[in-house]
This record gives structure tokens, C-alpha cells and sequence, in this order.
């Protein structure tokens, strides 16, 4: 097998599996274990994965998010789930932003059931989707394009941001914990206030499996945010902090 397709082959069972072992791995492709540490640290080098003791995973850590290549490929239905959710909040006239991430982007495509709307977005998935949307004004915001979150970022992008106002911003965050939310990157997190400060509500969506998870950035704290939108039911400790903090979670359902 040729590197490129071992490699590919390597990001195949990391998506289906989240982790991989370095020894299944060279038994898998017959090769020895420093030639898949080369091919674990190119990979991580790329930003697509991060090297644990003894394999790899895309699990998010306190440095480290997935691709979002890798991102859009995961949990499609329980993504699905909220953005139907998310998409009660939205009426026919507003104004509405929308954050990074793989989830933002699904939910953009929902979203066109209650045009018109003007859409505010770093996003470039959603860029692409609602270009030629008719019913959409479409207000993309430029910046430093980063191909790991598939979106704009930076000094550009904030100060456009504090020239517009929504009704709703949606954020996404990988991480939540002790009643906040997280995020590795400060680019990221910079913008993401931005949004936060040029909205009427703020919206967080975020996956019962981050909840329990901080990272290296404090994004917000969750009583910033009007609605906390997920898939499931996260672990009872964090359910129950949730509820002591006075915080209400809307568990997107079937």
C-alpha cells in the first residue's frame, strides 16, 4: 500500500473508530511501528489527529480540535437533531449569525425554511450554501482563512463584526465544563465573542459527549447564552450542575 492511502486508510478508522493503536496498526498494514509514528506525526503535524501513549485519536484535548474535514463527518443525526431544534428559535425577517464548525454548517441548511433571513457568517461551508440561496441575504465576513475550523478569522473579521448587530447568534463550542464553555484556539474564541457581543441572544450548541471537557481558552460563561441546545442527555453530574447554576438545556429529541 502506498503512503498516501495507508494514511488515508489511517484517517478512515479514526473517524469510524475515534482512536487507533500504533501496534494494530502495523500489524493492519504490515509495516513496522516507526513507520507508522512517521505517518502519526505527519498526521498530527497536518492538524488531523493527536498522538496519545501508544496510538492516536481525534478526541478533542485541551490544545487540540479535529479537522473539520474530519468534523463533518461525525454524528450527522445527532447534528441533524439540533439544528432542527436550533432552528425554533428563528423566525421569517431576522437576523442571524452563525459561528464555525460542522454542526453550523448543517444547520444553515435548515435554516432556509425560514427565509427570508440575513445571515452573518465566517463560515465557509456556509458561504458556499447560501451564495445563491434565494430569500438569504448573505453577509460573509472575511479575515485570515483557516483550513482546520474551514473558516475566517482574525482582526478583519472581529472589526466587522462590530459594525453589524443580529437577533440571534449561534456558537458551537467542543468543550463545557464547571459552567463554562471552551475552546482551543484564540482566533477562534475572538471571534466567536464578537458574535456573542453583536447579538440580541446567544445560542450555544454543543455535544452531550463535550460536556465534562474544558480547553485551553474560557469562551464564555453559560449564563451568557439565552438557549443551550444538545443531542442527548450529557452525564447527571453535569445535568445536575447545569440545574443548580439555574441554566436550562434543551435536549434536541427525534
Amino acid at each position: 500500500m502506498r503512503r498516501d492511502d495507508r494514511r488515508q486508510a489511517i484517517m478512515d478508522l479514526l473517524v469510524a473508530a475515534r482512536a487507533v493503536d500504533l501496534d494494530d496498526l502495523a500489524d493492519r498494514f504490515a509495516v513496522s511501528k516507526m513507520t507508522i509514528h512517521r505517518d502519526l506525526d505527519d498526521l498530527e503535524q497536518a492538524g488531523l489527529l493527536r498522538k496519545v501513549r501508544g496510538g492516536a485519536t481525534i478526541e478533542a484535548g485541551t490544545r487540540f480540535e479535529s479537522d473539520f474535514r474530519i468534523r463533518a463527518l461525525q454524528d450527522g443525526e445527532a447534528k441533524a437533531r439540533m439544528a432542527r431544534a436550533a432552528m425554533e428559535l428563528v423566525e421569517p425577517g431576522m437576523t442571524v449569525m452563525i459561528n464555525d464548525g460542522s454542526m453550523a454548517a448543517l444547520l444553515a441548511e435548515t435554516l432556509v425554511e425560514k427565509r427570508p433571513l440575513t445571515i452573518i457568517t465566517n463560515n465557509a461551508a456556509v458561504i458556499d450554501r447560501m451564495r445563491a440561496e434565494p430569500g438569504i441575504t448573505l453577509i460573509a465576513l472575511g479575515g485570515v482563512f483557516s483550513p482546520k475550523f474551514n473558516g475566517f478569522f482574525g482582526i478583519v473579521t472581529e472589526q466587522a463584526l462590530s459594525r453589524l448587530r443580529a437577533d440571534l447568534a449561534f456558537i458551537s463550542s467542543p468543550a463545557v465544563a464547571e459552567g463554562q464553555a471552551f475552546h482551543m484556539d484564540d482566533a477562534v474564541v475572538r471571534t466567536k465573542r464578537a458574535m456573542m457581543a453583536a447579538a440580541a441572544r446567544g445560542c450555544l450548541l454543543v455535544n452531550h459527549s463535550r460536556f465534562g471537557r474544558s480547553a485551553l481558552h474560557v469562551l464564555a460563561d453559560l449564563a451568557e447564552f439565552q438557549t443551550i441546545i444538545t443531542d442527548a442527555e450529557p452525564d447527571p453530574d453535569q445535568r445536575a450542575a447545569l440545574e443548580r447554576a439555574g441554566l436550562r438545556l434543551t435536549i434536541a429529541r427525534d
